[in-house]
């Protein structure tokens, strides 16, 4: 059976758990061409993700590549990476960007987007010949209208938050010293609980799992049924809860698109079990890390990097507008970007060094809340070109005013980490001195605000950023902590946000 001249759409697998490929296109091959398909690899009913490989099958390299396909009426493409993408009416083309290439001989490229509606690609094409290979057509349908560049999405998450919230961690899988806290026994004042942790199965495999303490280190944990219950009834009162991924010990690295794959499908069972709002990236350690090369915090090519970015665009996806996406960085994987990027042009640094960056961009329009932790940390250099060590108002204010003012990425002004929005960046504080190095009393934590907010007490660092007075608010470690400490955290600072306005 011969396949049509411009598309072979063939059904390859049954509609799996969590988002298997359904799909196909660009399936027919000839030998000794460039071709490309595109692959589904997950669907959620009003929307799916596809995957396009772009394989130079000729003997001369390919200079650059467009593959361009339609789709029906009520179907179109939304987010999409590794490529630049024009659009006219339901025609979309997709084009390399500089770094995937030309393609040598046997080389091939990849890149990715969100489709939403039930329509498939129709009438693909690379580089104006079928997709499977072969000669391109004698004629192309006309086009009526110019393209047009199809922009990023900007529309800022519908959250629910209040303009200045209290974020906290829950230790509900572990008890770490200070204590277990039942679910319905967290005070109403924490507007976000993050459930700490749901770790991997191992550190590549990118399967996330969650439960409960045991009772052998928990005595009085709550059942299942009760812990899912006060999820619900945390949410009816507003509050958001949501699953932390990672931790200390959860070392999680997202490096075959097998593993992009478990942990879309993994994640999104522990966020339907118990009935979350979205997940908390707390990403530490080694589960990070730039590979040689990779320079350009706007264009990543590292695998860890671009399948946990494909991950989390595919879940904002499943779960739409609501979907709560907040991360918890530690500064040496922010901040310090701004000395050091990676291993370096020349190759010698540590490959961690601002390896968040490309995340935080790449998620920027789909982020809630960016918490870093500013303790357990080094001195790093603000903008002022000092350095600031942990422990004092000074360091929540300069490494804040980083992601309020932007900067630039290895000093290169050329390559600059644009601002978030105010409403985006909050950061983090131990509640307590066990919880971790660079506790900060309550007064010195409200000066910080004070002067992010209002720019008043500042002290001997202005602020680049100016006065942001829609800073989202505080997190801290840990609500746990807190209430061992008699909840010192909670009631200075929920009464002190309240009243900032």
């Amino acid at each position: 059976m011969r396949p049509s001249r411009s598309l072979v759409l063939a059904v390859v697998a049954a509609l799996a758990a969590g988002g298997a490929a359904t799909w196909t296109a660009g399936s027919a091959s000839a030998a000794g061409t460039p071709t490309a398909t595109i692959t589904k690899t997950s669907d959620w009913g009003s929307g799916w993700q596809a995957q396009a490989t772009v394989t130079n099958g000729g003997d001369a390299a390919l200079t650059s590549w467009k593959v361009e396909f339609d789709l029906p009426a009520g179907s179109s493409v939304g987010s999409y990476w590794d490529a630049l993408l024009t659009t006219s009416g339901q025609h979309f083309t997709f084009t390399n960007r500089e770094y995937n290439a030309p393609l040598a001989p046997g080389a091939s490229a990849s890149f990715g987007f969100l489709g939403s509606g039930s329509g498939s690609p129709t009438n693909c094409l690379l580089n104006g010949a079928p997709c499977g290979g072969g000669t391109p057509p004698v004629s192309t349908p006309p086009t009526t209208t110019p393209p047009t560049t199809t922009p990023p999405v900007t529309e800022p998450p519908i959250t629910g938050l209040p303009k200045h919230a209290l974020i906290g961690y829950l230790h509900a899988s572990f008890a770490n010293g200070s204590g277990y806290l039942r679910m319905a026994d967290v005070p109403a004042d924490w507007d976000i609980i993050n459930l700490a942790f749901g770790e991997p199965t191992s550190p590549t495999s990118g399967d996330i799992r969650f439960k409960l303490c045991p009772a052998v280190e928990c005595p009085g944990v709550e059942s299942e049924a009760d812990f899912i219950a006060a999820i619900r009834a945390k949410r009816a009162a507003g509050k958001k809860v949501l699953l932390s991924i990672g931790g200390e010990k959860g070392q999680v690295q997202l490096s075959s698109t097998a593993a992009r794959d478990a942990f879309v499908s993994s994640v999104g069972a522990i966020i339907d079990k118990y009935g979350l709002d979205g997940v908390d990236v707390d990403f530490e350690g080694h589960s990070l890390s730039l590979n040689t090369g990779d320079t350009d915090f706007k264009n990543p090519t590292t695998p860890v990097i671009v399948n946990l970015i494909s991950a989390l665009k595919s879940l904002k996806a499943r779960y739409g507008a609501g979907f709560v996406l907040t991360m918890a960085p530690e500064t040496f994987f922010v901040q310090l970007g701004y000395q050091y990027y990676g291993s370096g042009p020349w190759g010698g640094q540590d490959p961690r060094s601002g390896s968040y960056l490309p995340v935080i961009y790449a998620m920027r329009n789909d982020l809630t809340v960016l918490h870093v932790q500013d303790y357990n940390s080094g001195s790093i250099m603000g903008l002022d070109n000092q350095y600031h060590g942990v422990g004092g108002a000074d360091f929540h204010i300069a490494m804040t005013d980083m992601l309020l003012a932007g900067f630039p990425v290895a000093g290169n002004t050329a390559n600059m980490f644009p601002a978030l929005r105010e409403d985006q960046v909050a950061f983090g504080a131990p509640a307590a001195v066990s919880a971790g190095n660079g506790y900060v009393a309550p007064a010195g934590v409200q000066q910080a605000v004070n002067c992010l907010v209002k720019g008043t007490g500042c002290g001997g660092y202005t602020p680049r950023s100016g006065t942001s007075p829609d800073l989202r608010g505080l997190m801290t470690w840990s609500i746990n902590w807190d209430r061992y400490y008699g909840w010192e955290f909670r009631n200075a600072h929920e009464p002190f946000l309240n009243a900032l306005g």
